[in-house]
């Protein structure tokens, strides 16, 4: 596997080194340091003219994402924290804002892509010149002000890592309307499943506790740890591969409306979807655009790229269903399930919204996620494209059901 992304070797997450070790000033910057030295590293990859391109309204340039996570900074830690902090650019707030209005206006996220100016060169330097004053400030803070800025930092931190994975799928996206199907790295390879055989466990029923309980660092939705009550169900161990794919669309899945919802027979209707995202047929043979450019479809790789709406119809087409997030977590925690982490993020039938007690952080923080608590589904587990450290058995991740653009897969379950 190429050293763009590597999965760590047994898929799993480790501990987030930004969250247990001694809140020292060092920690911390060397934390900053090493996540924001990350975002670079994957943006080498790109040329000025593949860091403008916005391919569409769901997707941003890696130019915004790199000026964005560094706003973020500027925002959030450097202005309330820093008295005699200038601004890098006082337009930049309007441009590199994203959802969060309590901070003021910005500039429509469809249109990121028109916005040619600053450059790449200029955003690099925006970087330096926040990564200077953040360093700075990290550095002299004595341990009063250590403690009010470290929850600032982590989120920041975090929120980066976040988009370092949507660099990877914006930019994918942007490469598969390339007709010429570049590669973002020649040398990217799939990381392998571990063999499954299809088959099934049996998770544990009952009263379980789910949400994250741990010392360290989570997002308020993973929050707060409470009780379900869950049926019998039986999981599956493995990931839904290409090849069985490949078996639901000989069976004419795509063409089955008694397979579908209904509004996910509409969206295949509407975009005439036969086969998984960035799947395409070539002299009869089917192949799939990556990070690596255009390559033959594995049978044996996981599925990837495939919407809510797929894999609810997969399920169904299969005699079984999607897992809700409840019985995947307390299957990930019981160590039941392989591949849950590093590969493609796993589909739940859980729709997204607030735990019971559920609260916001306070302030513009707060419009981070409770906001989008409606009409999304949940997703658990992490991919490729996950960054070291990022994932967590709690992990609540969410997309809208016709999504496909992120690496998306799915494994099933079973009551039966």
């Amino acid at each position: 596997m190429s050293n763009v992304l590597a999965a760590r070797p047994d898929n799993r997450p480790s501990q987030d080194p930004h969250s247990n070790a001694p809140q020292s000033n060092a920690h911390w910057l060397a934390s900053y340091r090493r996540v924001r030295a990350e975002t670079e590293r994957r943006a080498s990859f790109l040329s000025p003219e593949d860091q403008i391109v916005q391919s569409m309204p769901d997707a941003s340039p890696t130019k915004w994402h790199r000026a964005h996570t560094t706003w973020f900074f500027e925002q959030f830690l450097l202005a309330p924290h820093q008295d005699d902090y200038r601004p890098f650019d006082e337009r930049f707030a309007f441009l590199f804002n994203s959802y969060y209005v309590s901070a003021g206006p910005r500039h429509a996220r469809p249109q990121r892509g028109l916005v040619t100016r600053p450059n790449a060169k200029e955003v690099a330097d925006y970087r330096s010149y926040v990564d200077a004053a953040v360093e700075a400030l990290i550095e002299t803070a004595d341990q009063g002000l250590l403690a009010r800025i470290a929850p600032v930092i982590e989120i920041g931190l975090n929120h980066e890592q976040q988009h370092q994975e949507l660099m990877l799928t914006d930019i994918l996206h942007a490469f598969a309307q390339n007709p010429t199907a570049p590669a973002y790295d020649p040398d990217w390879r799939m990381p392998e499943a571990k063999p499954s055989d299809q088959a099934f466990v049996s998770n544990r029923s009952g009263i379980r506790r789910i949400g994250y309980e741990e010392g360290g660092f989570c997002y308020d939705n993973e929050q707060p740890a409470h009780d379900v009550l869950l049926q019998p169900v039986r999981m599956g161990v493995g990931l839904v591969t290409n090849r069985d794919w490949l078996e639901f669309m000989s069976d004419g899945g795509y063409a089955t409306p008694t397979l579908w919802l209904s509004d996910g027979w509409s969206t295949v209707q509407a975009q005439e979807w036969q086969a998984p995202g960035y799947w395409r047929i070539i002299d009869g043979e089917w192949f799939a655009m990556t990070l690596a450019g255009l390559k033959p479809v594995d049978p044996d790789s996981p599925v990837c790229h495939v919407s809510y709406y797929e894999a609810d119809a997969f399920a169904r087409w299969a005699g079984k269903h999607l897992p809700t997030e409840a019985e995947w977590e307390t299957a990930a925690r019981a160590d039941l399930l392989a591949d849950a982490f590093g590969i493609v993020w796993q589909w739940t039938r859980s729709a997204y919204s607030p735990y019971p007690g559920y609260s916001a952080t306070e302030g513009a923080l707060g419009e981070y996620n409770g906001k989008f608590m409606v009409n999304q589904m949940v997703l658990r587990g992490s991919s490729l494209a996950t960054p070291e450290g990022h994932a967590r058995v709690t992990y609540r991740n969410f997309f809208y059901p016709p999504h496909r653009w992120q690496f998306t897969g799915l494994r099933l379950a079973d009551y039966a």
